[in-house]
């Protein structure tokens, strides 16, 4: 997801991701136990919505019952009809590494979500001009990909507002989704996109792309743990690439010819 190295930390990634979930606005579907669809009560609040993903080994202790849903086995959905998944990128942009992944979403006509850092946006305009164009979506990832979990109010607020009105000034379009770095969340993230009015996205499929495993273990994960509804997290910055975009190119055709149709959240 350079101008920051080492960024993943699989201590600090598995203690920090915690498993929430918030009842409004995007349309969304989780289920705690088996896999089943069920759909989330109506909201009574305006709350933002909030993906979770896998390995969250418990919930945050969130005074309001409202922004979080205490969960056993989890796994959680993005709601969009049979077979729907959806492909998120994150730390980016890279000169490397966004077009080989643009050339491969444009190959197969996927559409992806693009969760951008802030100061990369600024370094490299054009390749977020030419994510937008191509009608992917744009998410904000913080200005410098920081852990905002113990972050003050004014940090995180001047994280997601000076990322927000830089990919907006680039692209054109403002960001409505907001992805925390290494999926670390507190009430104060919360709080301040309530504010905002962004909503909040995690994932549940983690192949660990960052952690350069391998390009078969990439594959292998990905094709073993993808199913409706799931959201696919990988990487275009924040280090060497070249095994997440050999592992795209696998999985992508994969994922397609096994009937999945890619969506945005």
């Amino acid at each position: 997801m350079a101008v920051f190295a080492g960024m993943r930390n699989t201590g600090t990634s598995q203690a920090t991701r915690r498993a929430l979930l918030s009842l409004g606005g995007l349309m969304l579907l989780s289920a705690c136990a088996a896999h089943a669809e069920v759909p989330p009560p109506a909201p009574t609040r305006n709350t933002p919505t909030l993906v979770p993903g896998d390995s969250h080994p418990s919930p945050l202790p969130f005074s309001d019952p409202a922004d979080a849903v205490r969960v056993g086995k989890q796994e959680f959905y993005v709601h969009s009809g049979p077979q729907a998944i959806a492909l998120t990128i994150d730390d980016g942009p890279h000169p490397e590494w966004t077009p080989q992944v643009l050339e491969l979403l444009r190959r197969y006509g996927i559409t992806a979500t693009f969760c951008q850092v802030g100061a990369q946006v600024s370094a490299y305009p054009a390749l977020v001009r030419a994510v937008a164009a191509e009608g992917h979506l744009i998410a904000n990832h913080t200005w410098d990909h920081a852990d905002l979990a113990r972050a003050s109010a004014a940090t995180v607020r001047s994280q997601l507002e000076r990322t927000s009105d830089e990919i907006e000034k680039v692209s054109g379009h403002r960001p409505t989704l907001y992805r925390a770095p290494y999926g670390a969340w507190s009430e104060q993230t919360l709080a301040t996109c309530r504010q905002l009015d962004m909503r909040l996205l995690d994932w549940s499929v983690d192949p660990r792309d960052w952690s350069r495993p391998g390009t078969s273990r990439i594959i292998e994960r990905i094709m073993t743990h993808t199913r409706t509804g799931s959201i696919i997290l990988e990487h275009d910055g924040g280090g060497d690439r070249s095994q997440t975009v050999a592992a795209l190119r696998v999985v992508l055709p994969r994922l397609l010819d096994a009937g999945y149709r890619f969506v945005t959240p």
